[in-house]
């Protein structure tokens, strides 16, 4: 992937929403038992969005340029869009407009400050990430908890990398298929925000080129997303985990976000933790890390 085909983006972003849709899902009466395109047409879609069937087409071919708030907030409204969706949308639109701006790439190292926020979360994992997933900075039980992914020499480690290309990411995440598919829509709405990030347009050229099941979920336009839940894994020292995360971004460092892994007191999730804490102690491990 040398670039971003953005007309490609929408058109296929938009036809993938409209195709999942019924018309009884819609509101509308289906007539006949023998529709020749799945989901709604987009006669229908234009029909609940208030706009010409013609300006649809052209929406759709991938022409968001100059489409009004108005506008994009019906559309998102006949597709039924989530949250994540509907920021995606408005996303390409920027990205189609005539004032574009390419974003400038997120940082690549962590301000002393943040490392200091870091080691004094002394109880729980935490890291600071990038938009693409890698992993800049992370505290001792941070890098104790991901040990599987900071194996790979590669750096910076990057986690969707991790879970797409290395066989033992099924091993780790219990739920490994719901973490593959919010690995890629994470990705998907990244690249809605930031269409011309040389270094995300590589990654998922690697991820690609080398994972037919990343090439599957790319292809589905999903996006995601990602501020708080669960996650549950199977450390390869402590054994299971039901870790409760948060994912705050820094405003201070736009495309920067801080993960926090906790769990309730007096569950064995807490207790494994402590296990972990031990354990790296004794791994030579630096209160906090840029990595």
């Amino acid at each position: 992937m040398a670039e971003v085909d953005l007309r490609g983006e929408v058109r296929e972003f938009l036809s993938t929403r409209r195709a999942r849709i019924t018309p009884e899902q819609a509101g509308l009466a289906a007539y006949g038992g023998n529709r020749r395109v799945k989901g709604l047409r987009r006669e229908e879609v234009a029909m609940l969005a208030g706009v010409s069937v013609d300006y649809y087409v052209r929406l759709e071919r991938g022409n968001l340029a100059g489409a009004s708030e108005g506008v994009l907030d019906s559309l998102a409204q006949a597709l039924q869009l989530d949250e994540a969706e509907r920021e995606h949308l408005f996303a390409l639109a920027r990205a189609a407009g005539p004032g574009r701006r390419k974003r400038t790439s997120a940082p690549k190292t962590v301000r002393p400050t943040v490392l200091q926020v870091l080691e004094a979360i002394s109880d729980a994992p935490a890291w600071v990430r990038n938009e693409r997933h890698d992993i800049l900075a992370a505290n001792r039980l941070g890098r104790a908890l991901y040990s599987p992914v900071f194996e790979d020499p590669r750096r910076p480690a990057n986690t969707t990398r991790f879970v797409y290309l290395d066989p033992a990411a099924r091993d780790f995440f219990v739920d490994w298929d719901k973490v593959a598919n919010d690995g890629a829509a994470m990705l998907r709405s990244e690249a809605g925000r930031n269409p011309h990030d040389q270094a995300l347009i590589e990654l998922v050229g690697e991820l690609s080129t080398r994972s037919e099941t990343f090439r599957e979920r790319w292809a589905s336009h999903d996006v995601k997303l990602h501020r708080s839940g669960q996650k549950r894994l199977c450390h390869p020292v402590v054994g299971r985990l039901e870790l409760d995360f948060e994912s705050m971004k820094l405003p201070s460092e736009p495309g920067l976000t801080l993960n926090v892994y906790t769990a309730p007191a007096g569950t064995p999730t807490a207790d494994g933790l402590k296990l972990l804490a031990s354990w790296a102690a004794t791994q030579n491990l630096a209160d906090v890390e840029q990595i």
